[in-house]
This record gives C-alpha cells, sequence and structure tokens, in this order.
C-alpha cells in the first residue's frame, strides 16, 4: 500500500507521483486513446494536484482525490473538443515480429476500439476507471456516485454486452 503521508502529514510528492503516475496516465489512454493527450491530460492533473494539495483532506483516501481531479481534467478536455475515442493506442502493447499476428491484433483492436466508441459515455467512463484507472469497484462507486454492488453489475452487463457483439461481428 502505498504511503503518502509520512509522519509530518505532508504528502510525500515524489513517491505519489512515481507510484500514481501509471494509472492516471492509464485512465487517460483509455479515456483519450491519443498516448501525446494522454501525457497532457497526465500532466494537467498532477499540476492541479500539486497547486490544491492544501486542500487534499489527509482523512480521505488519496487515490480518490487524484482521480476526481483526473475526472475533472477529463471533463474539460471534452468540453473543449467532441471526443474521437481512439483505443488502439491505449491498447498497443503487444510487440510482435509475425506480421500476421500484428495484423490480426491491430484488427482487433480497431474492433474494440470502434464497440467501445460506440458506448454511452457513462459506460465508457466505467471501462476507463477500471481497466485503465485500475481502480476497485468501491472506488469506482465513490467517484459516479453508485453503490459498489451496482457498479459490480454496470460493469458484468457492460462486458457481457461487448463480449455478445464480439461474437456476433465475428
Amino acid at each position: 500500500m502505498l504511503r503518502v503521508l509520512p509522519a509530518s502529514g505532508a504528502i510525500d510528492w515524489p513517491t505519489v507521483y512515481q507510484a500514481e503516475l501509471p494509472r492516471v496516465l492509464n485512465y487517460f489512454r483509455y479515456r483519450v486513446g491519443d498516448l501525446a493527450t494522454a501525457e497532457d491530460l497526465t500532466a494537467q492533473t498532477f499540476e492541479k494536484a500539486w497547486s490544491r494539495r492544501d486542500y487534499y483532506d489527509d482523512r480521505g483516501k488519496f487515490m480518490a482525490w487524484l482521480m476526481t481531479i483526473a475526472r475533472n481534467v477529463a471533463t474539460d478536455h471534452f468540453r473543449r473538443r467532441r471526443p474521437t475515442l481512439e483505443i488502439e493506442a491505449a491498447l498497443n502493447r503487444a510487440d510482435s515480429s509475425d506480421p500476421a499476428a500484428e495484423l490480426e491484433l491491430k484488427e482487433q483492436r480497431f474492433r474494440l476500439s470502434s464497440m467501445l466508441s460506440r458506448l454511452p459515455e457513462r459506460q465508457q467512463e466505467l471501462v476507463a476507471l477500471k481497466y485503465g484507472g485500475e481502480l476497485s469497484n468501491r472506488e469506482i462507486a465513490t467517484q459516479m456516485n453508485l453503490t459498489e454492488s451496482n457498479v459490480g453489475t454496470l460493469l458484468h452487463r457492460l462486458i457481457t454486452q461487448l463480449r455478445s457483439e464480439w461474437e456476433a461481428e465475428r
């Protein structure tokens, strides 16, 4: 477990940045799809967290506070520009020397990206928080003002729906 508050009560920013940067970056990669934009939004999130560090209530969970800032940064980003969710860049993790396998993987990523982009914004947010931000159902519930049970149900239905669509398109 990340310890962000040393005995002095101050946030250990270098530790926080190193530990939480991948989760915040992945959240944005799922939300915007473009790595460069995700990096910019991640930087904005940490800048805002730093500038608002005096408002952090150490009785709360730090990651929930940080992800609230990240969600607000994402909302501001989408308000400025109409979203074009291309998550294939976020899923571009395989490094294969087999061109046929690479092509198949690229096609699968495109299909998944297309399926996710057709989802309502709320469902896209659930996917981004769960698989990009790696938040627990409890943390997602806090972020989205839902119950933990409701988050589990929504995610289960969403994954079932996506699997059905995936199989139907084969």
